[in-house]
């Protein structure tokens, strides 16, 4: 059986303000079975942080240890044990 490491995952209060969902350290070998593991807390934030196909959604950011991900490659993401996951909605201008 494959060992799974436990990163912590944290949603921004402009998430969390919609759904509770406290920072949790999760079982995970990848980001996205990480957030898939911190969505079981607070299910009904996967629809504000993943779209209808299981992607990031547009206006939403994901951090690991403080660097931005790439929306398209960000969930097959390897997560290590002291891993910090940190989803933002990300603001844009206009």
């Amino acid at each position: 059986m494959a060992a799974f490491a436990m990163p912590t995952v944290e949603f921004a209060p402009a998430l969390t303000r919609h759904v509770a969902c406290p920072k949790q350290q999760v079982r995970a070998d990848t980001l996205g079975a990480a957030l898939e593991a911190a969505f079981r807390a607070a299910p009904a934030l996967q629809g504000y942080v993943l779209d209808e196909q299981g992607a990031v959604r547009k206006h939403v950011a994901v951090f690991l240890n403080g660097d931005m991900l790439p929306r398209d490659t960000a969930l097959a993401r390897a997560v290590a044990a002291e891993d910090r996951v940190m989803v933002i909605q990300a603001l844009t201008g206009g």
